[in-house]
């Protein structure tokens, strides 16, 4: 399959190798000027759960193809979007005169109804997922990741297409594991939520690096996401439907234990927050004010992360 990464970040980039790998037919987009400063290589230390259970860490220089432009004849089947979920609509926008008959992946948060936050695309086009990995690239250029074996793709009845059918397979023969989420919206809107309580605590301790070991830490995060429930209610979400989803909230003591754990001994878990040591970084930012914005509006008593957004000044 012919498959076009929008930009070279670091979801884009881990993913893009993995499909490479598996024989895809796989280039990135970025903005003019970018080719040649990012170069036609890339550094990539991944930790990858496809391999092992925990993990194993591969490290190579991979060679990858840099466009500049995007047009409909150039062919695409697939455009994966993993983008902030500040920087969708501008992604969306761009993307919409240029993707011909492609099926584009949106593979990330939104805060808004789905359908609305990829607008204008064409919802007939549009399949929604949500990647399983986490990184960042260090002051030398290389990229310090984790792969996890499953990925998330929305299996509601009425948008399951051919198009979702044919996505699943894409994965499925880089050696993912696809885990349908039958309330795909209920599912994002819950995942912001939980980055919200990540990113308030990360104000206070100096990005989400500063969470790696810390009980507490994870203590208020989760404490911090319990504050923001009341928006999935207030949105005609049916909370029951994420049950597993939510329980680390309503055990935030023993559910942060584990966290800490996790984080302080194996790689794995400890890779997609060690390289975020900047609580100040546009996507932290954005989801703390468009979270705040959206509980102050419905009225939602949110204490803590308001707290983090005097922090952040």
């Amino acid at each position: 399959m012919r498959v076009l990464m929008f930009g070279r970040g670091v979801i884009a980039t881990i993913y893009g190798l993995a499909l490479e790998a598996a024989g895809h037919d796989v280039e990135f987009y970025v903005r003019p000027g970018r080719a040649t400063e990012y170069g036609s290589t890339v550094e990539a230390d991944i930790t990858d759960a496809r391999i092992a259970l925990l993990g194993r860490q591969i490290r190579r220089t991979a060679s990858i193809r840099l466009r500049e432009s995007v047009e409909p004849a150039d062919g695409f089947d697939l455009v994966i979007l993993s983008v902030g979920h500040h920087r969708l609509a501008a992604a969306a926008s761009y993307l919409t005169p240029r993707i011909g008959t492609a099926t584009v992946l949106v593979f990330g948060n939104v805060l808004d109804d789905p359908l609305d936050a990829s607008a204008p695309l064409p919802a007939t086009q549009v399949v929604f997922g949500f990647p399983q990995a986490g990184g960042g690239f260090s002051s030398d250029g290389v990229l310090h990741g984790a792969l996890f074996r499953n990925v998330i793709i929305d299996a509601h009845r009425e948008r399951s297409t051919s198009r979702n059918s044919a996505v699943r397979t894409v994965f499925e023969q880089a050696g993912f594991t696809v885990r349908d989420q039958r309330d795909m919206r209920g599912w994002l809107w819950l995942h912001f939520l939980a980055d919200a309580g990540m990113h308030a605590q990360g104000a206070h301790r100096g990005g989400l690096a500063g969470l790696i070991g810390n009980r507490r830490g994870f203590r208020e995060a989760l404490l911090t996401t319990r504050e923001l429930l009341p928006l999935l209610s207030a949105h005609g979400v049916d909370v029951n439907r994420h049950r597993r989803s939510v329980l680390p909230y309503q055990f935030p003591i023993p559910t942060s234990a584990t966290m800490a754990w996790a984080t302080a001994h194996l790689p794995i878990a400890r890779i997609s927050l060690a390289a975020h040591t900047d609580p100040d970084a546009a996507e932290p930012s954005a989801v703390l004010r468009d979270a705040a914005r959206k509980v102050r509006q419905l009225g939602i008593q949110a204490p803590r992360l308001e707290a983090s957004l005097r922090k952040m000044g």
